[in-house]
């Protein structure tokens, strides 16, 4: 059994835990064998999520004054607390892949997405959202892709030039020397002439 000093640690440790969390699911379940258990902690862990089953008492105390406030109410049952400090679409996929491969024995209480509380529809929308490096990216890609596109304009530019200067010089060329040719037909013509 635990002393108050090491009951007081730990709720000092999961009120800083709550306090930097951007995003928070609280999950219950039941009949969860050790294989789901530990898939669920992979996928979680893959996500860069925190996941533990907390006592309820515990839980509501640390959530007073912190972003999870809203939702103490809910810490009633089996309660699971999961929790993301960077990404809250890592978490939502995690969450919601794990609960509709395992709706018989995982359910969802409640979320909390950047100081709102949300329902697992949300969840489930916030879930087909591609993940923020994903759009970090496609948004790298599209700056590439115009950076791309100018650099070749302005390649394009002198190339073009340097070949409308070709095609001018020899156009003039051949109309000069077409002149040429023209006179020195003209000029043989007079010389048969005059004989």
């Amino acid at each position: 059994m635990k002393n108050k000093a090491q009951k007081q640690k730990d709720l000092e440790a999961l009120t800083s835990q709550f306090q930097q969390a951007k995003a928070a699911m609280l999950v219950s379940f039941t009949r969860m064998t050790v294989g789901k258990d530990q898939e669920l902690r992979r996928q979680l862990r893959e996500a860069g999520v925190s996941y533990a089953v907390v006592k309820n008492t515990l839980a509501r105390k640390a959530a007073a004054g912190t972003p999870l406030e809203p939702m103490t109410e809910q810490f009633k049952g089996v309660t699971a607390v999961a929790l993301s400090t960077s990404d809250p679409v890592g978490l939502s996929k995690a969450i919601a892949k794990f609960s509709k491969a395992n709706p018989e024995i995982f359910s969802f209480k409640t979320g909390l997405v950047e100081g709102k509380v949300i329902e697992l529809r949300d969840v489930e929308a916030i879930a087909s959202l591609p993940s923020r490096d994903e759009l970090l990216s496609k948004v790298l890609f599209l700056i590439n892709c115009q950076a791309q596109r100018l650099v070749t304009v302005l390649q394009a530019v002198p190339v073009n030039g340097r070949r409308a200067c070709q095609w001018a010089a020899t156009e003039w060329r051949s109309e000069s020397g077409d002149a040429n040719r023209r006179r020195r037909r003209r000029k043989s013509a007079n010389e048969c002439l005059r004989e």
